[in-house]
């Protein structure tokens, strides 16, 4: 039998079409994006380029308005940019049709919100299944799978347990569950431990960890310098542009631009697939990250492929 192509189903514990080992698995190129019109247009990104290669843990910092939820929802392919491209395992996504945008969203991209987002009269294992589910896995498999992330992540025992019966941090793992469920080239998180206390953050940075260590990508905007201080490579943003970069032990890459941040951010980890996380320093203003037309609450529509998708 033929191997499967990149864009034939998988099992739902295979990764849709990897970039191949040490090579880009997010390709960024000449991003730029505005919001508004004649006087009062906002450049939101000016000519962002970034790769991130497999196995690489990348955290990009800033202030507040600098873009960093701009760039995350055209990563998702939640927006489009006015220039430039970006690229998910090598695969083109701003140029598809919005439908196209969804469907290469449920194969290869998993969400996770700082508010969670679980449909509340769905059980654990349903919230999970649902993910997988919307992909295209059948419902046997998609038991199957939730099974075994919810045993990964030690919520087994509260499998049948509707979600407000949970603690805020066993309702972001269950978050996590779903979005890694289905083993996307790219898992986007949204403050996931904003809500959280510091037990209940650091069990979810501990999740998270072990997922990258799994070869999971992940793409995350929080505020919490301590995740970002395990990062391989330190990527400052500041209004809308790459300004400094810094390896770790304060080494400087050859971005140019003005010194940001503190060098000691930069801390080594062990191997593992690429990770991105986004440090927020202060609340970006919804109104100007969101994509034109994207009103509040539609995150779930998101993730599950309804309205815009």
């Amino acid at each position: 039998m033929a191997p499967a192509t990149p864009t034939t189903p998988t099992t739902p514990t295979t990764p849709t079409a990897p970039a191949e080992p040490g090579g880009p698995i997010l390709t960024i190129t000449d991003l730029t994006r505005s919001y508004g019109r004649g006087e009062r247009a906002r450049a939101a990104l000016r000519g962002v380029s970034l790769t991130v290669a497999a196995g690489e843990w990348v955290a990009v910092v800033g202030p507040s308005g600098c873009g960093k939820s701009t760039l995350l929802h055209l990563v998702g392919g939640l927006d489009t940019p006015d220039v430039g491209s970006v690229r998910i395992g090598g695969e083109e996504i701003s140029a598809l049709t919005p439908t196209k945008r969804a469907l290469l969203r449920r194969r290869r991209v998993g969400f996770v919100f700082q508010s969670y987002n679980l449909v509340p009269h769905l059980d654990v294992s349903g919230n999970v299944e649902l993910g997988l589910r919307v992909a295209g896995v059948g419902r046997r498999a998609a038991r199957a799978r939730a099974a075994e992330v919810l045993d990964d992540f030690g919520l087994a025992d509260l499998a049948r347990a509707l979600p407000a019966t949970l603690s805020g941090g066993q309702q972001q793992r269950v978050a996590i569950a779903r979005a890694v469920a289905g083993r996307p080239d790219l898992v986007l998180a949204d403050e996931p431990t904003g809500a959280l206390d510091t037990a209940a953050s650091r069990r979810v940075v501990e999740l998270l960890r072990a997922e990258h260590g799994r070869g999971q990508t992940l793409v995350m905007v929080t505020h919490d310098y301590a995740v970002a201080a395990e990062a391989d490579r330190v990527v400052f943003l500041r209004d809308g542009r790459i300004v400094d970069e810094r390896r770790p032990g304060g080494r400087r890459a050859a971005t140019g631009g003005e010194a940001a941040g503190d060098a000691g951010m930069a801390t080594a980890v062990g191997a593992g697939a690429s990770l991105v996380v986004v440090v927020d320093d202060d609340d970006e203003d919804a109104s100007t990250a969101r994509p034109s037309g994207d009103g509040p609450g539609n995150d779930l529509n998101d993730l599950l492929g309804l309205g815009s998708w």
